[in-house]
C-alpha cells in the first residue's frame, strides 16, 4: 500500500487529458501519476520530461527501457524496474533478454553498444555513483554525444522515479507488476 493515497477523481479533474495519455501510452493508470497529481504543476512538468525522454532522439526506445530497468534495478526501485520492464516488452524487447539483464556483460544476447549502455545505467543508479572515464569511453564508441544526452537523461529520470517511488511506497499496478513477475529470475530479485 502506498504511504499516500493516490488521487481518485482524475477523470474530473484539469489534468484528465494526461492521464488520458499517459493510459494510452502505457496501457493502464500509472499510480506514481496518481500521487504526484497531488502538485499538478509537479505532474504537468514530469510529463513533458518523460515524454522528451522518452519520445524524442536516436536511442532505440528498447534500449531506453533496458537502461532505465537496470538503473532501477541498481537502485533497489521495484516498482521502476516492473514498469520499465513492461516498457521494454511492449517495445519489443524479448523475456529472455530481460531475464538475462543482470548478466548483459557477458550474455550473447546483448551487444556491445547495448552493454556500453546498460553499464552506465547500472553504475548510475548506485550509490555512490559508480560510472568511470572509461564507461564513458565505452559509449563515445557507440552513441554520439546527442545520444549520450539521451542516456544520461533516461538514468537521470529514473533517478527521481526511483526516490520518489521508493519513498512513497506506491503501489504497483497489475499489468506491470504480472510481466514483471515473470521475467523476475533468482538473480534479480
Amino acid at each position: 500500500m502506498s504511504r499516500l493515497e493516490p488521487i481518485s477523481d482524475y477523470a474530473e479533474s484539469e489534468l484528465a487529458p494526461l492521464f488520458e495519455k499517459a493510459e494510452q501510452w502505457m496501457g493502464f493508470q500509472p499510480n506514481d501519476g496518481l500521487l504526484m497529481a497531488h502538485k499538478p504543476k509537479l505532474l504537468v512538468s514530469f510529463f513533458s520530461l518523460a515524454k522528451a525522454v522518452y519520445d524524442e532522439g536516436d536511442v532505440e526506445p528498447g534500449l531506453k527501457r533496458m537502461i532505465g530497468h537496470i538503473t532501477s534495478l541498481s537502485a533497489g526501485c521495484e516498482y521502476c524496474s516492473a514498469h520499465t520492464a513492461y516498457g521494454a516488452g511492449k517495445q519489443g524487447v524479448s523475456a529472455e533478454k530481460m531475464k538475462a539483464i543482470w548478466d548483459f556483460k557477458t550474455s550473447q544476447l546483448f551487444s556491445e553498444k547495448e552493454k556500453a549502455a546498460l553499464n552506465v545505467g547500472l553504475k548510475s543508479g548506485m550509490t555512490p555513483n559508480q560510472v568511470t572515464d572509461a564507461d564513458f569511453e565505452a559509449l563515445k564508441a557507440h552513441f554520439s554525444n546527442a545520444a549520450i544526452v539521451e542516456i544520461v537523461g533516461v538514468i537521470s529520470m529514473f533517478g527521481f522515479l526511483n526516490r520518489w517511488n521508493s519513498t512513497f511506497n506506491t503501489q504497483l499496478e497489475p499489468i506491470p507488476e504480472a510481466f514483471y513477475q515473470s521475467i523476475k529470475t533468482e538473480t534479480n530479485e
